[in-house]
């Protein structure tokens, strides 16, 4: 029981889902049917990332690049702007869990060690709005962009096309308010400094892990097909670093399953597959951006594509979608959790704050989304 009880606190989004697909497996009851749910491309794709991604944080090698890039900061706005965009330009790449995962605990290092604390709060809430705006503009900044990418079957340049209208608009907005946030108080070079001169673990490592990851594009661009892409990475991995493949979040592999399988045996019901479709057919981007608010853009986008073919809608809400409350992305949860971990942590400052400033991105992206369109 108290098993069950730590799962739903620390993996309520697979849990719930875990929960859907058992409730629809007594809707419609296990067929051959079942294998055509998931989509095999996307979990070895986002498996493959993951390793990597893993890899490459355990290395020190994202920290690394972030203490450089701090080499020369005099004063609170420009670390404020290096600690939020810094988020907001890696997780294009590395994926906006990843980008929190890596760069929170050391924005609250930074931040201690310069005497900053009273702006942990809003630093760390721009990282998490930054991370999830950032990780909107390609494939794979995030699991569902990835998921929709394959779905749609866009091309990499397509993709980036329509979605770099808004990450532009959210650049700006978050230099302004960055700015408008940490003001311009001078701080002494030695404050964020001291421990800059830190290597990586394993150099060779290190080296392995960019070069993985420059295969994994391949599976991107559509050179080489997953499956080989991902023996390549297990086998590399098992060789040199097999203890990195505990570090995997495996739970979001399995809350892609549940939702395939939910989602799949719901389109087999004639009722609810038909009440669903009139819902979402026509507004796409306002249910997808709706949803996520409840139940996260991840699940939301896998309960939505699965109504329409309109998947640019869906991809847009659902990266819009991303803000708004602290439950609409899992990666707004995990920087929540960390700050959570702190002494003396405010909770509930953090919420009004997290949801204060997401409100206003929302506003300005939803506005774009009104007046550009797609």
């Amino acid at each position: 029981m108290k098993i069950i009880k730590n799962l739903f606190r620390n993996e309520p989004v697979t849990m719930v889902s875990f929960l859907l697909a058992i409730f629809s497996i007594f809707l419609v009851p296990f067929d051959k049917n079942y294998i055509d749910y998931i989509n095999f491309k996307t979990l070895g794709t986002l498996l493959t990332l993951m390793i990597i991604m893993s890899g490459l944080s355990g290395q020190g090698f994202f920290r690394k690049i972030a203490r450089k890039l701090l080499g020369k900061v005099t004063k609170l706005r420009t670390l404020g702007l290096v600690l939020v965009l810094l988020c907001f330009f890696f997780a294009m790449f590395i994926t906006n869990d990843v980008a929190l995962i890596t760069f929170v605990p050391f924005t609250v290092e930074v931040l201690m060690m310069a005497n900053q604390k009273k702006y942990l709060i809003p630093i760390i809430v721009l990282q998490t709005i930054a991370a999830n705006l950032g990780s909107m503009l390609t494939p794979i900044g995030n699991p569902h962009n990835l998921y929709l990418y394959d779905l749609a079957d866009m091309k990499p340049f397509e993709f980036i096309g329509m979605m770099l209208p808004y990450a532009l608009i959210s650049f700006v907005l978050l230099v302004v308010i960055t700015c408008i946030v940490t003001g311009s108080h001078t701080l002494k070079v030695d404050d964020v400094k001291s421990d800059i001169q830190i290597g990586y673990i394993t150099p060779q490592k290190t080296a392995v892990y960019i070069m993985l990851f420059a295969l994994s594009l391949t599976i991107i661009l559509r050179v080489l097909p997953y499956y080989i892409v991902l023996g390549i990475v297990l086998l590399a991995v098992l060789i040199i670093d097999r203890k990195n493949l505990l570090e995997v979040d495996y739970f979001l592999l399995l809350t892609f399953i549940f939702l395939f399988v939910f989602i799949g045996n719901m389109k087999r019901v004639d009722l609810v597959n038909d009440f669903l479709s009139r819902i979402v057919t026509g507004n796409e981007f306002s249910v997808s951006l709706a949803t996520s608010q409840f139940i996260s853009n991840v699940p939301a986008t896998i309960l939505i594509s699965g109504m329409t073919t309109d998947y640019k809608a869906v991809c847009i809400g659902t990266d819009f979608g991303g803000l708004g409350t602290l439950i609409a992305s899992m990666a707004s949860l995990i920087s929540f959790k960390l700050y959570g971990r702190l002494p003396g942590s405010k909770k509930g400052k953090y919420i009004l704050t997290f949801t204060g400033f997401s409100i206003v991105f929302l506003i300005f992206l939803i506005a774009a989304y009104m007046f550009i369109g797609y």
